[in-house]
């Protein structure tokens, strides 16, 4: 049992990567007030929360008999959108990306998606139900949940910190490991899409 908490719990928290989230959280990291950004953090992370319980408790079922699709399906569609965001941020930066968010109130919204919720995370949320009784499930979902939200807000926090200090070094950090991230992430909606397509191909 405890192993197996232990694995949904690291499992959910790698695919999380609250580094990542920091990174293309950027632009609001660097533009609101901690506490409103915080504000805006932890709605997302309830949004997230609420969702991925949801599919641990039901899994996949919700796809193949609530929405009649297969999951692939998803899995190739949230490769496209993070193939998209990594793209806008190579290129763009941090403000590409605030484009495609719309106004302040639906920030929480567009933090929970899609950097939250997301085909890989809503599976390891699906292999948590299947590990954990509900109850253990939604305590390890919120659980992890909540180290990803702190984790964010420690990153924010030292942003603050070192930009009062040196704002040049920041800005430097910011492009290098932020276009350096989105390499890694572009590629791996590549292999996200791939997969999907793979597993359709298989089934037939």
């Amino acid at each position: 049992m405890i192993d197996s908490l232990l694995q949904s719990s690291t499992f959910l928290f790698v695919l999380l990567n609250p580094f990542l989230m920091s990174i293309y959280l950027i632009d609001l990291i660097q533009e609101l007030d901690f506490k409103i950004f915080a504000n805006y953090l932890i709605r997302g992370t309830t949004i997230s929360g609420f969702v991925f319980i949801l599919f641990a408790w039901f899994g996949e079922s919700i796809f193949t008999q609530v929405l009649q699709v297969e999951f692939e399906s998803f899995m190739v569609f949230g490769g496209i959108i993070f193939l998209i965001l990594a793209i806008r941020f190579f290129f763009g930066g941090s403000q590409a990306l605030g484009q495609l968010r719309g106004q302040p109130k639906d920030i929480a919204i567009t933090i929970a998606m899609p950097y939250m919720i997301g085909p890989g995370t809503i599976s390891a949320s699906v292999l948590a139900g299947s590990r954990l009784s509900p109850p253990l499930s939604a305590v390890t979902i919120a659980f992890t949940l909540s180290m990803t939200a702190l984790s964010i807000l420690f990153f924010k926090w030292l942003h603050d910190y070192v930009k009062q200090r040196d704002e040049a070094l920041i800005e430097r950090y910011i492009d290098i490991a932020g276009r350096t991230t989105a390499m890694i992430l572009g590629t791996f909606s590549i292999d996200m899409i791939l997969q999907g397509i793979e597993t359709w191909i298989k089934e037939f």
